[in-house]
């Protein structure tokens, strides 16, 4: 291979290594919440950065062998090259015969190191960690390629990898961390509010951030503080309750005071004339669900949602009935007040 041929392999290793750096740099930076948005759209290449992504590992083990590949064959080929083509300038400016072949040596790996660190390395790295999500769209298609054609050798290496791992305990990962977590956007809207490019005027923002920390115990309501009617109650009491108190559920409780459910005014309307003097049907009265004080509203909410039930007998550690928890307490953590006519006075 002639000398010139050596430095133009030279810019092609050096091409492809930047490209396998930013392409490393890229899926890992890169946020999913930007890149979905184009995939639900149709973009290809937004679909094959997203797998790009979800398989992280895989991709960085490409990247990696690309690199490593890349700067043995610079070493091996365009070094000597470049080597090569120094010693005949520096023969002939007086060097001594002995020191030529050093000296150019020197100066070609100084000159192969230079450019394989700042063109190979540094500027491909800073792109991608300057312009993430355009990087990903433009490098994780073509990295996605590679991965599949040398698919065998990557993914045992990755095997590999992944098993000395966790012979040290510590469990690998497919997918790159690629969504905010719960500090950092709470971080981010403290500085865009202070910053004024947010506005919270009706503290929405912050309730959601709070919804987080608080548990059922921060929404239970006492049974001292509750109106409640006994379990024998009537379809007519609870129609009396309704126009007296003005709630349209009421919390049925044993003569030990303890909760046994609820009833919903709907659920009485249609009481047939006879059935007013009567104890309200089991079949009507609807179940409260069991929790925890120490749930978190979260949780409590996902439990509440997927059982349907509006309402929750509250127990704390020691299995004691601690209060009752309402539907809508949970929802004016998020969005504020609910008017309805299931308020508590």
């Amino acid at each position: 291979m002639s000398d010139w041929a050596g430095i133009a392999w030279l810019v092609v290793l050096l091409a492809g290594n930047a490209f396998f750096v930013g392409a490393e740099f890229a899926v890992i930076a890169a946020k999913r919440s930007q890149i979905e948005p184009l995939a639900d759209a149709g973009s290809k290449r937004a679909k094959t950065s997203l797998f790009a992504m979800e398989h992280a590992t895989l991709m960085l083990a490409t990247s990696q062998l690309g690199i490593t590949v890349c700067s043995l064959l610079i070493l091996l080929v365009s070094e000597p090259a470049l080597h090569h083509l120094l010693e005949g300038p520096l023969g002939q400016v007086g060097l001594p015969e002995a020191a030529v072949s050093g000296v150019s040596f020197a100066i070609a790996l100084l000159i192969v190191t230079y450019l394989h660190v700042v063109l190979g390395e540094m500027v491909p790295k800073n792109i991608s960690f300057s312009v993430p999500d355009k990087a990903v769209l433009l490098l994780a298609p073509p990295l996605v390629f590679v991965s599949k054609v040398i698919s065998p050798i990557i993914r045992a290496l990755n095997a590999i990898a992944n098993g000395i791992l966790r012979l040290t305990r510590v469990e690998p990962k497919a997918e790159a961390t690629s969504a905010y977590t719960l500090d950092e956007v709470a971080t981010i809207v403290a500085e865009s509010t202070k910053t004024g490019m947010l506005s919270d005027h009706s503290g929405a923002l912050t309730a959601a951030f709070d919804f987080t920390a608080k548990t059922v115990a921060d929404v239970t309501i006492s049974l001292e503080n509750l109106v409640t009617l006994p379990e024998d109650a009537t379809p007519r009491d609870v129609q009396q309750a309704v126009s007296q108190r003005g709630f349209s559920r009421y919390v049925l409780v044993n003569d030990a005071g303890d909760p046994t459910g609820y009833v919903h005014i709907k659920d009485v309307l249609d009481a047939e004339d006879g059935e007013g003097d009567y104890p309200v049907p089991p079949r009507k009265i609807r179940t409260l669900v069991a929790l925890s004080d120490s749930v978190d509203l979260e949780d409590a909410l996902a439990t509440m949602r997927g059982t349907g039930s509006h309402l929750a007998k509250v127990t704390d550690a020691a299995g004691t009935t601690a209060g009752v928890m309402f539907l809508e307490d949970i929802i004016e953590e998020l969005v504020g007040e609910v008017r309805d006519a299931t308020t508590r006075h």
